[in-house]
């Protein structure tokens, strides 16, 4: 989600220059504070009760100091120095996220097939773990939130699943019309509900003062070497106090590393660290309300008003989620991971406010269905943990090869580097493989089916170009043989698209084959997704004369860019080259993938890619054609 972006990329620009005021830094931190920490700001609603939950601990002093020393120390350890100090550097041209990530650390390692290939296996993994995660999260923040009405009004409990699925569906209904007004809210929101936590937590511990000595990291050491088999459990479940720390790595790009930092260190982290403590604190002197510790750290009379609060917190922690998801569709559909979708941009200022509709409804389908499988947030809640674990791990493996390949140190500092977060990342991973049949299986299912679909297509699309590159003919030579006689030139101007800047494109052998014409003036297009997130106006255009009023033009777009090929091809007047676009014809070709045995890719697997290329969206809308102004010509491709 986008939150405040009418207002934020030009802050942004400013703050990153050095020259920006005051008001504008406290308008990022603000954006931030309402778009990126939703997620691990509603983790206090499930995560000490679940440590209890899932281990079977007694509610003893003893208990509650290990746990809240390990969610301290991993909050330390996993947010502020892995994320906040290390990753967020790990920027790619000031972008972060799974994506933008592999991007950068594909960029470092084409030299090196084997490990070009390897990242790119690591990065779709990601990709694929995300969306896992991106359905979790709406469905156990919500429900986290509404199961206080069992505190609230225990007789009500039994409309708790009925108004989580009316929440989630009015979310998701609410997608098309964009999230700017309503962002405007959450910044405001997201301040008093982190003070909200920090508060309710203080004023418990000032009746138990005792539970701060749980900063101790010695009573999370000594339950690991005492108790390995139940610390190694309790791992589990605390990873919940970390989820969402992704989101500071992926809407850096948005609002800047400086406020993203700041916001953690200065209201997220102290409310988080005293809502837990507090919770402690309620349970040392009150065991039985390890029910529900966070609703009933709150007096009685505020109970509703803080269930309200609750609500709205984790519509925003979903919100953030959802525009994530659409976000990195888009990234990865302009990288090569997914094919083409139809996307929908809902405000006329900020290209960042998109909304994919096939994504929103496959995800509100599968979100509710996980709902109504589930049933409640504690059942969710191992599921949750080996989602989050393993997009953890790869991004620490990826960070790896930054500080490798693009930093440049040496092997044994940028093992040391990341080594602690690898080993503690390996430990939340395993940690939670033991609750696969307790959920944990949901998020490698999900996974796993996004990951074929990603490993397909993006070999498939592989396979599709070089079989076209062993066909091709060569474009100089062809035009050569061409021009000893011409066929008769109409007037106008024609622009064929080709995936290959040296090849034919078969647009044109085919319209010499059918119509028996050439254009007055012909363009041989070719587009081009660099793995950066923009490309400067001056970078956008390749241009070549060939002679005879024909030309070679390759466009560069960034992956976070929407290709617009009509204003991006005006750029030719500076060329001498005057492309009007209502006197164009674009020329393009639409593939007919058919299966061929015994030519790489399994059967089902190019049966597969078969049909994402018969039902992906258009490549007219795509590239911001006028569709009256296209000619598509079919060709077959046998893979």
């Amino acid at each position: 989600m986008q939150s405040l972006s009418e207002h934020l990329n030009s802050k942004l620009e400013q703050e990153r220059s050095g020259s920006h005021h005051a008001s504008s830094s406290k308008l990022l931190m603000l954006g931030a504070l309402g778009v990126v920490f939703g997620d691990i700001g509603t983790s206090p609603l499930y995560a000490l009760k679940e440590s209890f939950t899932q281990t079977g601990l007694a509610v003893a002093p003893e208990n509650i100091y290990r746990f809240l020393s390990m969610i301290f120390w991993l909050l330390l350890i996993v947010v502020t120095l892995k994320y906040v100090m290390v990753v967020m550097k790990a920027s790619n041209k000031g972008e972060g996220g799974d994506f933008a990530l592999l991007a950068l650390v594909q960029r470092l390692t084409r030299p090196s097939p084997s490990l070009f290939y390897m990242t790119g296996l690591l990065g779709v993994m990601a990709g694929s773990l995300f969306y896992a995660d991106g359905v979790i999260t709406p469905a156990i923040s919500v429900l986290s939130a509404i199961e206080g009405i069992q505190v609230v009004a225990p007789s009500l409990h039994t409309i708790e699943l009925p108004l989580a699925m009316v929440i989630l569906i009015c979310l998701f209904l609410g997608q098309r019309f964009g999230t700017g007004k309503v962002g405007n809210l959450f910044g405001p929101i997201m301040l008093l509900w982190f003070s909200t936590l920090g508060i309710f937590g203080l004023l418990q511990i000032v009746h138990a003062p005792e539970v701060m000595q749980a900063v101790n990291p010695l009573f999370a050491l000594k339950f690991i070497i005492t108790r390995p088999f139940l610390s190694f459990m309790a791992l589990g479940a605390t990873v919940l106090s970390v989820t969402g720390a992704e989101a500071l790595y992926a809407d850096m790009g948005h609002f800047g590393a400086k406020p993203i930092r700041a916001v953690w260190l200065a209201i997220v982290w102290p409310g988080l660290i005293l809502n837990y403590f507090g919770q402690g604190a309620l349970l040392i002197l009150h065991p039985k309300a390890i029910e529900n510790p966070f609703y009933l750290l709150a007096p009685k009379a505020l109970s509703v008003p803080l269930l309200i609060l609750a609500a709205m917190a984790t519509v925003i922690a979903s919100q953030a989620v959802i525009s994530g998801t659409f976000s990195i569709t888009k990234q990865a559909i302009q990288l090569g991971f997914l094919p083409r979708s139809h996307v929908v941009h809902t405000s006329e200022r900020e290209v960042g406010q998109i909304y994919i509709p096939f994504a929103n409804w496959l995800l509100l389908l599968v979100v509710a269905a996980t709902v109504l499988s589930f049933g409640s947030s504690g059942k969710l809640a191992s599921a949750y943990g080996l989602a989050v674990s393993g997009t953890m791990l790869v991004t620490t493996l990826l960070t790896f090869f930054v500080i490798r390949y693009c930093w440049h140190y040496k092997l044994t500092l940028a093992l040391g580097a990341t080594l602690l977060f690898f080993l503690v990342d390996v430990a939340f991973r395993s940690a939670n493989v033991s609750k696969f049949l307790d959920g944990g299986w949901f998020p490698l299912a999900s996974g796993a089916v996004v990951f074929v679909v990603m490993s397909t297509w993006q070999s498939g699309r592989r396979r599709m170009l070089q079989t076209m590159y062993e066909s091709r003919l060569r474009l100089d030579a062809f035009l050569e043989s061409l021009m000893r006689h011409p066929p008769e030139r109409v007037p106008g101007n024609a622009v064929f698209l080709v995936a290959d800047k040296t090849a034919v494109p078969h647009s044109l052998i085919h319209n010499l084959k059918h119509n028996k014409v050439l254009h007055e003036r012909n363009v041989f297009l070719t587009i081009d997704i660099e793995d950066i997130p923009a490309v400067p106006r001056e970078e956008r255009l390749e241009f070549e004369p060939l002679g005879h009023e024909c030309y070679r033009a390759v466009l560069h777009f960034g992956f976070k860019e929407d290709p617009d090929v009509p204003a991006a091809l005006a750029l030719c007047a500076a060329h001498g080259l005057q492309l009007e676009v209502m006197e164009t014809s674009f020329f393009l070709s639409r593939e007919k993938v058919v299966a061929a045995p015994g030519r790489g890719m399994s059967r089902w697997r190019e049966r597969l890619f078969a049909a994402l290329v018969r039902n992906s969206g258009s490549i007219v809308d795509y590239l911001n054609i006028p569709p009256n102004r296209v000619i598509e010509l079919g060709t077959v491709v046998e893979l």
